[in-house]
């Protein structure tokens, strides 16, 4: 059986962008699990693996436009150092998460720190960033009709026993820059696959 559309692929991957650090990889004897052809890990990569087989590796560099989108500019946002708690010693690189008034919690980074105001950036961590990916197929099955039903992986067995969505990606990159830094929507999720 080969790597397709709608089948659950078992993947065991390690990441590094480009000096062979690794900032990710796959937890030992637990590989990634993922619907093949959902969007639910990075374009370039999951093209890449298309008609793999079990036990078949390959290295994937994957461009940024493949991988989480160049970083966007726009994305840098200038806010009052109060809306941080005052105790909280803010540094460029740092990641915070933050709350929108929906309730949503998002990722951003701190980018510049200027007195009363803070540039905060809400680009994903890797936009920009060429990935280098080393994965092994660990398995290969056609989804169950649950599965189908609700367009993800459920457990090893095709049951869906929690539903864990660290690896869903939004490579919806546009910004709506007539909010503020709340009114964004990033679910990046920080699987980085």
């Amino acid at each position: 059986m080969k790597i397709a559309k709608d089948r659950i692929i078992a993947l065991e991957y390690q990441l590094h962008l480009g000096d062979g650090k690794v900032v990710d990889q796959s937890e030992p004897g637990q590989p990634l699990s993922y619907m093949h052809g959902r969007g639910q890990i990075v374009p370039g990569l999951e093209g890449a693996l298309e008609g793999m087989g079990i036990g078949d590796a390959k290295k994937v560099v994957v461009p940024p436009a493949q991988g989480y989108g160049e970083h966007d500019a726009r994305g840098l946002q200038e806010v009052p150092r109060t809306m941080f708690p005052s105790n909280a010693e803010l540094k460029p690189g740092m990641r915070l998460a933050a709350q929108t008034d929906g309730g949503e919690v998002i990722p951003i980074g701190i980018h510049e720190v200027k007195g009363d105001t803070v540039i905060v950036d809400l680009n994903h961590p890797l936009a920009g960033k060429t990935l280098h990916f080393d994965v092994t197929v660990k398995g290969i099955r056609d989804a169950t009709a649950e599965e189908l039903a609700h367009g993800h992986a459920h457990g090893p067995d095709g049951h869906d026993h929690h539903h864990d969505h660290a690896h869903d990606h939004d490579h919806d990159h546009d910004h709506d820059h007539d909010h503020d830094h709340h009114g964004h929507d990033h679910d990046h999720g920080h699987k980085h696959k």
